[in-house]
C-alpha cells in the first residue's frame, strides 16, 4: 500500500466534521494526519494544500468506499449558496460551518453510538465507543500503529452484560446488548432496511429498546443518509424556540433538512459556548 494522492473541490474541513457531533471514533494524529475506521475499512488522510490530500487506504478503496463515506458526490458549496437569505441566523451557520458534510455512516456502529448518546456529553460518548472498540473490536495495524474496527453484533453479544456496562454505559447497557443479541441472531437486519422508504425505516427503528425519536432520526440521518430527517436533542429545540421563535423551520428544506440541521447544530452549540 503506497500513499495516493485525491483532490476534493468543494467544502471539506476535516477539524468540522469531527467536531460536528454526527461521529465519534475519527481522529486527529500527531503528525498531521487524520484517521477514519467504518465497516472493516481503515483511511489514514492529511490535507496537502489547493483541494489536494494525501491518503493511505487499498488501491481502489477511495473511490469504491470513502467517496460514498464523504458524501462527494453532492456538492456543498453549491448547496450553501442555494440555502443563503433565508435567514441571518442560517447564513452565519452556513459560512461558519463550511467544510462540515454529513457522512454516510455504517449502521449498525451508529445505532449503538447513539442509543449510548443519550444524556451523555460528546467526550463521554467517545471515551464509552471506544472503549468497546478497544475491548471488542478486531485489531487493524498500519505502519507499527494499531487501531480497532467497531465491534460486530456477535462481538458485543458476547461481551456480555457485565463487560457492556465496564464501558461506561450505565442505563443504556440493557439497550445495547439487546441490540447486539437481535442482530447476532439474524432477527435485526440493519443492512435489510436499507430498502425501505424513510418513514417506514424511522418507524421499524423506534421498536428497538431504547430508541426514541431523536436516536431514530440520527440513526436515519447518519447511518443511512436519509439526509430529510431532522435528529433534535436539545441544542436544536433551542435553536428552534431562540432562533425561529418556536417555528420549526426544518420542513421547507425538504431533502436537505438534515444536512441544514447540521450546520444549525454546529454553529448554535460554538456560538453557546463562547
Amino acid at each position: 500500500m503506497s500513499e495516493q494522492r485525491v483532490l476534493i473541490e468543494d467544502d471539506f474541513d476535516l477539524d468540522k466534521i469531527l467536531d460536528s457531533g454526527q461521529c465519534f471514533r475519527p481522529v486527529r494524529l500527531e503528525n498531521g494526519w487524520y484517521r477514519f475506521l467504518s465497516g472493516g475499512h481503515r483511511l489514514e488522510i492529511c490535507p496537502a494544500g489547493n483541494s489536494s490530500f494525501r491518503i493511505f487506504c487499498p488501491e481502489g478503496e477511495w473511490e469504491g468506499y470513502w467517496r460514498n463515506y464523504f458524501d462527494l458526490d453532492r456538492n456543498y458549496a453549491v448547496l450553501r449558496t442555494t440555502l443563503k437569505g433565508q435567514s441571518c441566523f442560517l447564513d452565519e451557520a452556513l459560512e461558519y460551518g463550511r467544510g462540515i458534510r454529513v457522512l454516510r455512516q455504517e449502521p449498525w456502529e451508529m445505532l449503538v453510538t447513539f442509543l449510548i448518546s443519550q444524556r451523555k456529553s460528546i467526550p463521554a460518548i467517545r471515551t464509552a465507543v471506544n472503549l468497546l472498540a478497544e475491548r471488542y473490536g478486531s485489531p487493524t495495524e498500519r505502519n507499527g500503529e494499531t487501531a480497532f474496527f467497531f465491534p460486530t453484533p456477535e462481538q458485543l453479544a458476547a461481551a456480555g452484560e457485565e463487560g457492556l456496562a465496564a464501558c461506561g454505559l450505565g442505563y443504556r447497557t440493557r439497550y445495547v446488548k439487546q441490540a447486539a443479541e437481535l442482530a447476532a441472531a439474524g432477527i435485526l437486519n440493519l443492512e435489510a432496511l436499507r430498502v425501505l422508504p424513510d418513514e417506514e425505516l424511522y418507524q421499524r427503528l423506534l421498536k428497538l429498546d431504547g430508541v426514541g425519536k431523536k436516536v431514530a432520526n440520527c440513526v436515519c440521518l447518519f447511518g443511512y443518509a436519509r439526509t430529510a430527517r431532522v435528529p433534535v436533542d436539545v441544542w436544536i429545540a433551542r435553536l428552534i424556540e431562540e432562533e425561529f421563535g418556536g417555528k420549526d423551520p426544518f420542513p421547507q428544506y425538504g431533502p436537505d433538512a438534515g444536512i441544514v440541521q447540521q450546520y444549525l447544530f454546529y454553529y448554535k452549540r460554538a456560538v453557546s459556548r463562547r
